[in-house]
């Protein structure tokens, strides 16, 4: 077995982290050692809160009785609260923040401040890279929607030794409804809303139904669509790219209406999603579910704002010359067979699944700055069509012991194989004429790429109680992986007999051996917990986490001449681009290598007042080592990752659940983060010198912050029920969020932005009968303009050759909104 050599470092704790433990341990953990009786006696009785079970550590157990960091949030809380993405749910669990960047670019998820990518720059079904995300049993990378869930889980810290997907800091667990075999069952739903900004109504409708057809055999399906009219403008699209002009005098009405076709609540979102299952219990011992996934995006253009940009717009508009819609596909056809074996669980997961997507941007404002003469040409305009496909194949299968006995024992195989095709076309109109070039299409630039990954793992825990108040669990990992990747770039201006292909033929040609990853390894985790009370548990866990590398695509690059002005693109042997693992030692700008974290953590679960109340907390810190990096390539400034030296991540949870009378309950959570650099990395801030884009690039230094993740956040939720006539009832919530100041990029200095705190209100109040309900709501309150994300940098706000760089944008969330929803049971 080969270790990864990463692994062979010991734990020493940083100043950093001794400072966060030395004033957050004492209060958390001598709190809530206070004698339980003691906080009963200054409060009345009340009913204790209703337990969650969940399955996290593949054994059913309730919240407090798991001795990891876990947060779960059944389906009548997700309709109580009136979430629809996972975005919404995150905000109330502590020590996670998923960066809301809207419909066209999806959610960032970040788990206690493991995060180097710059915000903004996601799209698709990508996620953030250090959470794994499963539906179900397969792990799926999607920002699902919320409807016809039995929970949502939320597991902080890595989770390789009990799950097939390797984690670096945590997994988010969507887990559908089954078919029940014994009662039928039809429901409808419905939202229509008002989004502040928006002209039209915005409406969500749906329908589930359960249907047992025998006493073994039962089918279960629901179907929901949004339709979100968007609210934010394209004022400045321009009416024929290549001909009409993109930077006009905007006092000079004849000229903005001859040349602009303003696009108004661009950032609109269609979206049909659902399921099909059929289940199937011939007896005591077999449980069958086959599920047929999909949910199908069509966006109409980002969720953005050009307010900070040199081009002016108001606070919900975009200066982009072009539109930029996109369409999303994800399908998942997964089978699920659970044996009961006596001993032991037996389950098998099998998903196939395949995500396809296409889309169109502004591409102006990355040819212009490569300061390639591109803006003599007077009415300059560019848009990229990009396309991708990716279809996999995910098969676990692990055995739980059942035993009553001290010893308990998890044992688990993985297999992925997870193929891709992307391709990415600008095209120049009318630049090919100007420049006297034969390229009918004016097709600027072409770029291919495919790959392929395998991983397999091993994985598996052993507990033991070793009285009946303490127990120890040690877990392990071993994985390999390979990764195959073939890239390709053409400029086709400069080749009028070149011809674009499509996915189909780039899926078949032959990868390039020199971008070739192999590795394989092993992971460790341990933990304890110790039962001080029937209302006090507490805990530690040391584990590690996982994740693979992978290519950054791009064009072969030349040999190596030490006397050219190549930057990093090819490497003298011997050198080599971020420190990465030995193994990776060679990389060029075209690949990256995996990176690992080792979390340490402590950790309380207490219930006080009969179980009226229950307050969880943790303390942690968290090694990050060779942390994956966004970058830049020194020439062109394309986007890449690289391997940094370190990182690290200290900070404290605190959830806490309420029941203050029969009628109010009361939550909250709070999260302090602090996560930075732990080295210098080179060459990792772009600075661009004025006036033009002349480029030079500044070290990442020890101790810089690290983007995307707040130092502070906090939620609270309140909800009040009011008996009605007969068994109904009204119901009145009111929810806060908020977060305190981010960075877009690492470091904070050079080109990043400091993204102000904000809160964000919610209110609703419900009516609910034994068969239908209706509630009205009212989200963001206080109308707050609420940025979460950046594209580009402020150091674009230029003006090259009369032409304007509009790149720099943020992304926001929906103003103020106002709706009715109802729900109605047969």
């Amino acid at each position: 077995m080969k270790h990864h050599p990463n692994n062979q470092k010991r734990f020493k704790l940083t100043p950093s982290a001794r400072a966060i433990a030395s004033t957050m341990a004492l209060p958390l953990v001598g709190g809530l050692m206070l004698s339980p009786v003691q906080a009963q006696e200054s409060g009345s009785s009340t009913t204790a809160i209703e337990e969650i079970i969940v399955t996290a550590t593949r054994r059913e157990g309730s919240i407090q009785d798991v001795p990891i960091n876990i947060a779960a949030l059944d389906g009548t809380r997700l309709q109580e609260q009136g979430f629809s993405d996972i975005s919404e749910v995150l905000a109330f669990v502590p020590g996670i923040n998923a960066v809301n960047q809207g419909g066209r670019n999806g959610n960032q998820t970040i788990v206690r401040g493991l995060n180097a990518e710059p915000l903004g720059q996601g799209s698709g079904n990508d996620t953030g890279g250090t959470v794994a995300t499963y539906l179900g049993e397969i792990p799926l990378p999607i920002d699902l929607r919320l409807n016809d869930l039995q929970r949502v889980e939320v597991l902080l810290g890595p989770q390789g030794t009990l799950y097939g997907a390797g984690t670096l800091g945590g997994a988010i667990r969507y887990i559908p409804n089954k078919p029940d075999l014994t009662e039928s069952m039809f429901e409808v739903r419905g939202d229509v809303y008002s989004v502040g900004e928006s002209s039209g109504l915005s409406t969500d409708i749906g329908a589930t139904f359960n249907l047992p057809v025998s006493d073994t055999f039962a089918i279960r399906g629901s179907f929901d669509r949004l339709d979100d009219q968007g609210f934010i403008d394209y004022p400045f699209v321009v009416k024929q790219p290549g001909v009409s002009e993109p930077d006009v005098d905007l006092n000079d009405p004849t000229a903005v209406a001859a040349n602009f076709s303003p696009a108004e609540d661009v950032n609109s979102q269609e979206t049909v999603s659902g399921r099909v299952a059929a289940r199937w219990v011939p007896n005591d011992v077999i449980d069958a579910t086959v599920t047929y996934y999909f949910q199908n995006e069509e966006n109409g253009g980002r969720s953005v704002s050009s307010a900070r940009g040199a081009y002016p717009t108001e606070r919900y508009a975009s200066a982009s010359r072009v539109l930029e819609p996109n369409e999303e596909e994800n399908e998942l056809l997964a089978l699920e067979i659970v044996a009961d074996l006596g001993f032991a669980e037996l389950t098998s997961a099998t998903g196939l699944g395949k995500y396809e997507e296409v889309g169109q941007r502004d591409q102006t404002d990355l040819l212009v700055s490569l300061e390639y003469s591109y803006e003599t040409f007077p009415t300059f305009t560019a848009l990229t069509r990009e396309e991708e496909e990716e279809e996999f194949l995910n098969q676990e299968i692990r055995l739980v012991s059942t035993g009553d006995g001290p010893l308990n024992w998890i044992v688990g195989g993985f297999y992925n194989k997870l193929e891709t095709v992307a391709t990415s076309a600008e095209f120049t109109p009318g630049f090919a004429a100007f420049a006297g070039f034969d390229r009918a299409d004016d097709l600027e630039y072409f770029s291919a790429q495919s790959a392929k990954v395998v991983e397999q793992a091993i994985f598996g825990e052993i507990g033991f109680d070793i009285t009946d108040k303490w127990q120890i669990t040690v877990g392990g990992r071993y994985y390999e992986y390979d990764i195959q990747l073939q890239s390709t770039v053409d400029f086709p201006l400069f080749d009028p007999e070149f011809v674009a292909v499509g996915l189909d033929t780039v899926g078949g040609r032959e990868f390039d051996p020199s971008l070739r990853q192999e590795d394989d390894g092993s992971l460790f985790k341990f933990n304890t917990s110790y039962a001080v009370s029937e209302d006090v548990t507490l805990y530690a866990t040391v584990s590690e986490g996982f994740r693979i590398g992978g290519g950054n695509g791009g064009g072969e690059c030349p040999a190596y001449d030490p006397d050219a002005a190549q930057g990093n693109c090819n490497l003298a042997p011997g050198q080599q681009f971020g420190p990465g693992p030995d193994d990776f030692a060679e990389f060029d700008e075209r690949a990256f290598g995996p990176d690992t974290t080792r979390n340490f953590e402590l950790g309380a679960k207490t219930e006080w007042l009969d179980g009226a109340l229950t307050v969880n907390g943790a303390i942690f810190h968290v090694e990050w080592n060779d942390p994956q990096l966004s970058s830049a390539t020194v020439n062109a400034s394309i986007p890449i990752t690289i391997n940094a030296n370190g990182a690290e991540s200290n900070g404290v949870e605190l959830a806490t659940d309420w029941r203050a009378s029969e009628r109010l309950r009361l939550r909250s959570s709070f999260s302090y983060t602090q996560s930075e650099l732990t080295a210098d990395v080179p060459s990792l801030i772009r600075t661009i010198t004025p006036p033009g884009f002349s480029s030079a690039f500044e070290d990442g230094l020890d101790g810089d912050r690290l983007p995307g993740s707040p130092e502070t956040q906090f939620s609270m939720f309140a909800n009040y029920t009011i008996p009605m006539a007969g068994s109904n009832e009204l119901r009145l919530n009111a929810g806060y969020a908020w977060q305190s100041d981010v960075l877009s990029r690492a470091g904070g200095r050079g080109s990043s932005l400091t993204l102000d705190s904000y809160g964000i209100a919610n209110l609703s109040a419900v009516y609910q009968s034994d068969t239908w309900s209706v509630s009205g709501y009212v989200d963001n309150v206080f109308d707050e303009f609420a940025e979460t994300g950046v594209q580009s940098t402020r150091l674009s706000n230029q003006i090259v050759l009369d032409t304007s760089v509009r790149s720099y944008l943020t992304q926001v969330l929906p103003p103020r909104t106002v709706g009715v929803r109802f729900t109605y049971k047969f």
